[in-house]
């Protein structure tokens, strides 16, 4: 009979959870309650409002559709490398980590040039201030999703010997919900307006 070798990043500790997985999920709620306030605050601020959005706001929905798109392909690629790191590729692994920080830095992007462009600013009114309220703390999610993806990246393609998935998987449960956030700021700001 001839033995098989587990597949690298098979051992789970016996089914017990990391400190680190605990750690990021108790973060995630807070982060969701911290969301679920503003989404609040948007909701009661559109409903006591006379004209929803006022008058001088003019969003690129097609182009912030555009960049929706590509933070939505991001979490496809977050997902490739924790396979690739489930797998033991470590390599594979960092340049998947590479492409999806690069998908973030391209939504980020698109967050400063709609800034720009923008013709209120966040004491216009008070659409002016939640939007820029819930479009800057996301964009500041995203920017530290990128910035853990290089540290994690950086950790994996070093020189550890500890296996990679899951660190990996937490770097993309923490992406993961920043994508479904945002698809609900999408949601909330762009198609309900």
């Amino acid at each position: 009979m001839t033995a098989v070798a587990p597949a690298p990043d098979t051992d789970r500790s016996h089914g017990a959870p990391s400190a680190l997985g605990v750690g990021v999920v108790v973060w995630l709620a807070s982060e969701l309650m911290f969301f679920a306030g503003l989404f609040a605050t948007w909701f009661t601020l559109r409903s006591s409002a006379e004209t929803w959005p006022p008058a001088d706001v003019d969003l690129d929905v097609a182009r912030t559709a555009v960049a929706t798109v590509v933070l939505v392909v991001s979490s496809g690629t977050m997902h490739l490398a924790v396979g690739a790191a489930h797998r033991g590729d470590r390599a594979l692994a960092v340049r998947w980590l590479a492409l999806t920080a690069t998908l973030g830095a391209v939504f980020l992007a698109n967050t400063v040039a709609e800034w720009a462009a923008a013709d209120f600013a966040i004491d216009s009114h008070a659409y002016g201030s939640i939007f820029y309220l819930l479009t800057g703390f996301h964009g500041l999610h995203v920017l530290g999703g990128i910035l853990f993806m290089g540290a994690i990246a950086g950790a994996v393609a070093g020189r550890s010997r500890a296996p990679a998935g899951p660190t990996v998987e937490v770097c993309a449960a923490y992406w993961h919900f920043v994508d479904v956030v945002w698809l609900a700021v999408f949601a909330t700001v762009y198609v309900l307006g």
